[in-house]
């Protein structure tokens, strides 16, 4: 007899599943951002139960990326381009002040857990998730579970922490922005996505593949986003995406999320957990910190300058920043500056530290 509980198709949908009734849950208990937060939460309590083991494809992931990289991609006008280069001198310092930061928190981690500096530190850089494991894989002696589960686990709390923050008297009351954008975003029809929809989906896919081509970091991101920022410039307005779409692509999403955390596979698992748990919160107050200071120096709102200095992830940010109607384009601007200066930047300058390191060690009389 055929076990197709072990299928992969009915795998996924019995995560799918899940993850449909996780957003529901967190909907109607009023979470923020439900439909990314419940799939999440649903996807990683489900994967520890073995009995049906869930799945999720990456590709699924990436049709989700696509979709939210559109819809920044539509928030970038000439306005917005002009504002943000004004910024980079900014966003370059914010940034190394960021990653310096990061690297203290390392510092002591490895001093109080034992576990190796590289090792901590390729673990608390603040990039993009798949970029500081792939990172973490090319380089001898690092260890790529504890790198993976501080990433992940640094990406979790801040996607669970910060909507919280957001919505709190701390930032703003962003009631009033949320049930205005529902509003906004519930007059779209059919009539005015198609046909033309077809045709900006083709060139967002188009991108999306060529930026995996070119190893742009999170090309299926990064792809649609500069294909329709470049149509918007050029003047040509895409038309704006349903919310159900959006929250959507947003299940599809945090569904994927859900089954990064893998704390079964750790050594060391009490130490580590704890030490990733305070590395991540302290991270999240040096941000709140930082973002004070931005909006104190700059004319944006707590919501955009918290969202575009907290270290989670760009799409992450991107979809709490539709939610809140923080300034996308900004808050893009400055989680791809930092993605991108991590990506090309960071990696050589840890390389050459961890040379250096290795050089040390091996010249020390035994």
């Amino acid at each position: 007899m055929i076990n197709y509980t072990n299928h992969t198709i009915f795998r996924f949908f019995y995560t799918l599943l899940i993850a449909f009734i996780g957003g529901i849950v967190f909907f109607l208990i009023t979470v923020p951002i439900p439909w990314l937060l419940g799939p999440m939460t649903a996807v990683l309590i489900g994967s520890r139960f073995k009995k049906i083991q869930v799945h999720w494809p990456i590709q699924i992931r990436d049709i989700g990326l696509i979709i939210l990289g559109y819809s920044i991609g539509l928030s970038f006008t000439k306005e917005a381009a002009i504002q943000i280069l004004g910024k980079l001198p900014l966003m370059l310092l914010l940034t190394v002040i960021l990653v310096i930061f990061c690297a203290g928190i390392a510092f002591f981690v490895s001093k109080l857990s034992g576990v190796d500096y590289p090792t901590i530190l390729t673990g608390s850089i603040p990039g993009g998730l798949s970029q500081m494991i792939t990172f973490a894989e090319e380089v001898k002696g690092i260890d790529l579970t504890t790198v993976s589960f501080l990433q992940v686990t640094r990406v979790i709390m801040i996607i669970f922490s910060v909507p919280f923050l957001i919505y709190s008297p701390l930032v703003t009351n962003s009631s009033s922005a949320l049930i205005e954008n529902l509003e906004n975003n519930s007059n779209q029809t059919s009539d005015t996505l198609f046909p033309s929809i077809i045709f900006y989906a083709a060139i967002c896919v188009i991108c999306a593949f060529l930026g995996k081509r070119l190893k742009f970091p999170t090309p299926f991101l990064l792809g649609p986003i500069t294909a329709t920022a470049i149509l918007t410039i050029t003047g040509l307005q895409g038309p704006e995406l349903p919310n159900s779409v959006m929250d959507f692509s947003q299940i599809m999403i945090g569904g994927y999320i859900g089954l990064l955390l893998k704390p079964e596979k750790l050594q060391h698992k009490g130490k580590i957990i704890i030490f990733a748990i305070v590395s991540g919160l302290v991270m999240i107050l040096g941000s709140f910190g930082l973002s004070m200071l931005l909006v104190h120096y700059n004319d944006i709102t707590p919501a955009t300058s918290l969202l575009s200095l907290t270290p989670g992830g760009a799409d992450q940010m991107a979809i709490l920043a539709h939610e809140v109607h923080a300034d996308l384009s900004i808050v893009t601007g400055f989680q791809l500056f930092r993605l991108l200066f991590i990506f090309f930047a960071v990696p050589p300058f840890l390389k050459w530290i961890f040379k250096k390191k290795l050089l040390r060690n091996t010249e020390k009389p035994t």
